[in-house]
């Protein structure tokens, strides 16, 4: 008797050079928050993934805490066939990656925390400020109140503000809570002092969510040896604000190799 296996989030593998970038989307994205960034990565071995409870996942059961979203990662890892891999974390996704890195998986070279959430909570993380977050996608109007005035410092183009909208409505109701009121005030700084693979962290310069000082108090001390970038003028929505900045940022950290291929066995060979 087959025992059948729980359903995984819906994932993009495009083949290309590795090892494979495997990016994690914020609180409120999808997978496609990364499409302007792919687009720069030509030739690259990509994974792209929508969390449970968003965008195309957003039938998947719970939970959706962060420990079930990097549980959902590693699984899609091994689904796609990816033994080499770099993880590339935004915001949400950043904490999800911390998480993941934390379990030393086989195959992972390297890290890259994209405006992400700290391992320690900052202080400004209240009870108060958690309730409120969690109204930000309540409606149209918040969603561009939080677009506009938090969440980016740059104009964009009417079609990617369209497309922000469109996917922090896209959630369960409890995946979309379950961030600012639990997920937001997790301390991992337990889980993100045992990453053992290179890091590289990239802040806005002016982001208001995670501020360069956040992360350089909050994160880069449980990081040995990580790298910090500050790319100029943007706002935490760095995919989206300087997509070409951060490709180049991301190729400069993980280098491509020669082209990844695959045995008779589907086991990709590098």
């Amino acid at each position: 008797m087959t025992t059948a296996h729980p359903p995984l989030p819906v994932h993009d593998h495009r083949p290309g050079a590795g090892p494979t970038l495997v990016f994690l989307h914020y609180w409120g994205g999808s997978a496609r928050t990364w499409d302007l960034v792919l687009d720069r990565l030509t030739g690259r071995d990509t994974l792209t993934v929508d969390f449970r409870g968003w965008g195309r996942s957003r039938d998947l059961p719970g939970p959706y805490t962060l420990r079930r979203f990097a549980d959902d990662t590693l699984a899609v890892i091994a689904d796609a066939g990816v033994t080499d891999h770099v993880l590339v974390g935004h915001s949400m996704g950043g904490k999800v990656a911390q998480l993941v890195a934390a379990t030393r998986p086989a195959g992972l070279r390297g890290i890259v925390l994209v405006g992400p959430a700290p391992a320690k909570p900052p202080a400004h993380v209240t009870p108060g400020y958690r309730e409120g977050l969690s109204h930000a996608y309540d409606s149209d109007e918040s969603v561009a109140d939080a677009r506009d005035n938090v969440l980016t410092a740059t104009a964009l183009p009417e079609a990617i503000k369209s497309q922000i909208a469109d996917d922090s409505r896209a959630a369960a109701d409890a995946a979309r809570a379950e961030w600012p009121l639990r997920g937001i005030a997790e301390d991992v700084t337990g889980h993100t002092r045992m990453v053992g693979v290179p890091a590289l962290v990239v802040a806005g310069e002016n982001d208001r969510v995670e501020p360069v000082g956040v992360l350089r108090d909050n994160l880069v001390p449980y990081l040995p040896g990580a790298e910090l970038v500050v790319i100029p003028k943007t706002g935490h929505l760095i995919p989206l604000e300087a997509p070409a900045d951060l490709a180049a940022a991301i190729t400069a950290f993980a280098p491509a190799s020669r082209p990844a291929t695959r045995d008779g066995l589907g086991v990709q060979v590098l």
